[in-house]
């Protein structure tokens, strides 16, 4: 799914609730519960704390996937093309980052599937 897609059906979902999209305040609140919830589950695996007996684990691409919608959700509302801003971050940081990082021998700039 590309962003497009991905904020055309957020917006479908969304507008089909009287409520429709909450204020930005309500939306950039929610994202920061979502990130705290991938923190905590990020820090259970990885870091120092444990989860308590009987706690099962959360599923990261899940915790991520929450994180997305509500970017989403939040970029509609605002009428941002998630597209254009990160393909408009993506050229700053190669703008910018060109010469911070020692580039690997013989290879060209790396691309994840």
């Amino acid at each position: 799914m590309d962003f497009k897609e991905a904020q055309d059906r957020v917006d479908r979902w969304i507008t089909s609730f009287e409520e429709g999209y909450w204020p930005p305040l309500a939306i950039l609140a929610r994202l920061i519960e979502e990130v705290g919830e991938l923190s905590r589950e990020i820090n259970h695996q990885y870091g120092s704390k444990p989860k308590k007996d009987g706690e099962r684990p959360a599923e990261l691409e899940l915790e991520i996937g929450d994180v997305l919608f509500v970017l989403v959700s939040l970029a509609n509302q605002q009428g941002i093309d998630l597209g254009r801003a990160f393909q408009r971050v993506l050229d700053k940081y190669e703008r910018r980052d060109r010469d911070r990082w020692t580039p690997k021998q013989g290879a060209g700039p790396s691309r994840s599937a």
